[in-house]
């Protein structure tokens, strides 16, 4: 079974919040499932349908995303994914069931654009809500500056910078960006469950987060494998060793590892999300746009 959130009337499908009065509950990349909250882990072949264009296999709710209603943020993200949904309506989708759907490196750039968008709206709310509850007078944000995991990976650091790399070298970088965070998001859905009262705004977002990094990095290999046929990339990352941090008994510093982890996966998903745009643009457009 697949599942969506509701939120009043409407239905967020793939970061998209749709109207389903007024577009047949469907949202033009991927139809809209019917509401459940599913429990349990998907298999490989259910995760394929976001990247391989099978109708009805797109971006899964891992079913506990429940964000929090009536904030002005809220009916911002409404607003811009509407008219979002409007500019991807006419994306193509492969026939159910079909066999060897190929699909264009334009709708791969298409998608992978709006799931890494996602993900980073994901981190920075719940950056929020973690230093909202947790972190409040206790002076983290001058602790946590540069002291990032990923910091050991060569990343360009502003629009800038990205523009003066190759398309390729930058490509690589967004696998070993997301490829390093496996390991920690894994420990994250696990490990923050043990806060002291944890709201199911933090959690949900966590175990989302995890399940999207998953299919982005899927994503990304294919984008890959279009733009350079044949080559095998090696698998770089850059390992975490912040479990022990996150299982401290000094509560001051447990916290402050949890919020530095959610600080870093913030500034990491803006990066993603920036070079992502930049090389589509670049690549698919031969940068005029």
């Amino acid at each position: 079974m697949r599942g969506v959130t509701r939120f009043s009337n409407y239905v967020i499908c793939a970061n998209i919040i749709i109207d389903p009065e007024s577009h047949g509950g469907r949202c033009g990349l991927f139809p809209a499932p019917a509401v459940t909250e599913p429990e349990g882990a998907k298999g490989d072949g259910e995760r394929e349908g976001f990247w391989d264009g099978v109708a009805g296999d797109g971006l899964r709710r891992t079913g506990h995303l429940r964000a929090v209603r009536g904030s002005l943020l809220f009916l911002l993200l409404l607003l811009s994914d509407l008219l979002l949904c409007k500019s991807v309506a006419s994306l193509p989708i492969c026939p159910s069931g079909a066999v060897n759907c190929q699909v264009s490196l334009r709708d791969l750039f298409d998608r992978a654009v709006i799931l890494s968008h996602y993900i980073h709206n994901l981190s920075s709310e719940m950056f929020n809500e973690f230093d909202k509850r947790y972190a409040q007078g206790r002076g983290f944000i001058t602790k946590a500056i540069n002291s990032c995991h990923t910091s050991s990976l060569s990343t360009p650091e502003d629009k800038e910078q990205a523009q003066q790399i190759h398309h390729e070298d930058l490509l690589n970088v967004i696998l070993r960006v997301l490829r390093s965070w496996n390991d920690p998001l894994y420990h994250l859905v696990t490990e923050v469950r043990g806060l002291h009262e944890a709201p199911d705004a933090i959690l949900s977002r966590a175990i989302e987060i995890e399940e999207q990094n998953r299919r982005l990095l899927e994503g990304m290999e294919k984008i890959v494998h279009q733009v350079h046929p044949g080559v095998r990339e090696n698998e770089v990352y850059s390992v975490w060793s912040g479990l022990p941090s996150l299982q401290m008994a000094d509560e001051d510093s447990r916290l402050f590892a949890f919020y530095n982890l959610l600080h870093c996966l913030r500034r990491d998903s803006h990066k993603i999300d920036s070079y992502l745009k930049l090389l589509k643009c670049r690549i698919v457009y031969d940068s005029n746009c």
